[in-house]
């Protein structure tokens, strides 16, 4: 179909939903030229785009309400919290930094990249990309954004000293040329089409140029950062210049985590808070009933895995892994511990979401016969092995007792090991011999692999090594070949099902639960809480 095709086609082909679209890129700060940008990209008419802009513009100005302060809780928190985009590892770490910071682009619902920061972000090769910013963008301190503060922002990630979680990933970024003051090309090592996508991570955010104390925030987000407390809390208020017009509607957010999911719960039901993230599916059914509150629910590949470092025993040997990978009951646990809000998932991390994902690896089958010969040849059939869970891995400790239950009727003994979930993620994840992780979803299989699974990979909760999976990788990055790229991917996670030691049961439907007074909140495919950044687009309806 030629694009003289597509910018005849009917107006009636246009829908609610896509009608809703333009409301939220509206509500995103887009420009007129933005939305006849989307507009021309779906086929509508230069006419009937006007009336389409007139009819969602009207919507949205009649919807949100500006003013009014709430407080939302996480799950997660530590001692180790940050304002450092590049090191942000838990929930309260993102939605800080969606909140001060901005990105150069931003993944919405149904996984569609918008330009942020950047006005446009283009290449010819996947290699070579030419970034223009937006014009007369300020920092917080007042201070104009400019291209030296995206490749400070970009280059700082390739500093090992930094210790940036993107590290893995920012490598591919070879070198920065600064053209002007808004316009940079970004030349890759290889060929990449994913680069937009890439930018649209919690890690990107861009920092003021030479940025080094992180004990307050200085970003362009919506809110500016008035309190800043690791562990306990962080408020924002409204940042009065923000170049989103009408953006944001809340004056100021008090952020906080409450780590026991009832408690979170009932701070939600007494008033004290007006999100609640993360909700346990025990409690779904408690909040159904009651008319002050409502859920959202978002799947979009966010997993609890359960880890066996293969470099450790037991899981040094390969039989002790393939059996506890026979041992886990995907069936029990999507039924009885999610109570059916998760999709059974098979030992690699790319959702049936994802164009890439390989619906042809099946999951493995619940054999507890065949998991107890696999302990017995690995010698630690009636060892009591240890498995680490915590409420701050999602329904890791009820997972955990799937796990124990199965163990004791074949004579392989599980000692769960529960643990607070403070300093979790510092102290057990990543090292421990068996024990729970708990992943958010990312975009694309390249992000993913990047990671969790590469050798270099910040976040290889198995220590799973392989240089053919490392190489196989970088091509499948590298070509333009979709079908190509599709079959790389496939190979990719089987490898992963078959030969790393992260037992991925189901994909997790996340369900945040808030105040019915609270509006706008959306699905977006980075996670729950709108992909953490609710904040900004958030409402109080009094």
């Amino acid at each position: 179909m030629s694009q003289n095709d597509r910018t005849n086609w009917d107006v009636t082909n246009w829908t609610r939903r896509d009608d809703a679209m333009v409301e939220e890129a509206i509500r995103r700060g887009a420009s007129r030229r933005d939305l006849l940008r989307l507009l021309a990209a779906s086929g509508v008419a230069m006419a009937a785009g006007s009336a389409i802009m007139t009819r969602a513009t009207t919507a949205f100005a009649a919807t949100p309400k500006q003013g009014g302060s709430i407080t939302a809780a996480g799950w997660s928190s530590s001692t180790a919290d940050t304002l450092d985009p590049a090191k942000a590892s838990l929930s309260t770490d993102y939605v800080r930094g969606c909140s001060f910071y901005n990105r150069l682009t931003f993944l919405e619902e149904g996984g569609k990249v918008q330009m942020e920061l950047a006005e446009s972000i283009e290449s010819d090769d996947a290699k070579t990309w030419k970034i223009t910013l937006r014009p007369d963008i300020t920092f917080h301190d007042g201070k104009t954004l400019t291209t030296d503060d995206v490749i400070y922002s970009l280059q700082r990630h390739k500093d090992e000293s930094v210790g940036s979680k993107a590290n893995a990933m920012a490598q591919q970024m070879e070198t920065f040329k600064k053209v002007d003051d808004r316009v940079l090309e970004l030349v890759l090592s290889s060929p990449n089409a994913d680069l937009p996508i890439i930018l649209s991570l919690h890690h990107f955010m861009i920092i003021a140029d030479g940025t080094t104390d992180f004990t307050t925030a200085n970003g362009t987000g919506a809110f500016k950062c008035e309190t800043f407390e690791p562990g306990v809390k962080s408020v924002g208020v409204r940042n009065e210049s923000y170049w989103k017009e009408n953006l944001p509607y809340l004056d100021s957010l008090e952020f906080i985590a409450i780590p026991d999911e009832t408690a979170r719960v009932n701070a939600l039901l007494s008033g004290d808070i007006a999100l609640a993230a993360n909700i346990n599916p025990r409690s779904i059914r408690r909040l159904d009933t009651i008319d002050t509150v409502t859920l959202s629910k978002t799947t979009s590949g966010n997993y609890t895995d359960l880890n066996v470092r293969l470099d450790m025993a037991p899981g040094d040997k390969k039989d002790f892994v393939d059996g506890l990978k026979s041992l886990v009951n995907r069936e029990v646990i999507a039924r009885s511990v999610m109570r059916d809000l998760a999709v059974i998932a098979n030992d690699q991390p790319v959702s049936p979401n994802d164009r890439y994902y390989n619906a042809e690896l099946k999951p493995k089958d619940y054999d507890p016969e065949k998991a107890k010969k696999l302990f017995e040849k690995a010698g630690v059939l009636g060892q009591s092995i240890p498995i680490v869970a915590s409420t701050a891995a999602t329904s890791s400790v009820d997972m955990a007792m799937v796990v124990q239950q199965a163990g004791s009727e074949i004579g392989m003994p599980f000692d769960v090991q529960r643990v607070p979930s403070d300093g979790y993620w510092s102290n057990y994840w990543l090292k421990a011999p068996v024990h729970f992780g708990n992943i958010n979803p990312r975009p694309t299989p390249d992000i993913l692999f990047s990671l969790l699974y590469t050798s270099d990979a910040p976040w290889n909760e198995s220590r799973y090594q392989s240089e053919k999976f490392d190489k196989m990788l970088v091509e499948a990055r590298g070509t333009l070949d979709e079908a190509k790229r599709k079959e790389i991917y496939d190979d990719m996670q089987v490898m992963v099902a078959e030969d790393a030691g992260t037992i991925i049961p189901v994909w997790i439907s996340n369900v945040d639960a808030v105040s019915s007074k609270l509006k706008g909140l959306q699905p977006n495919p980075l996670g729950g809480m709108m992909g953490y950044a609710f904040a900004e687009y958030v409402w109080l309806d009094a």
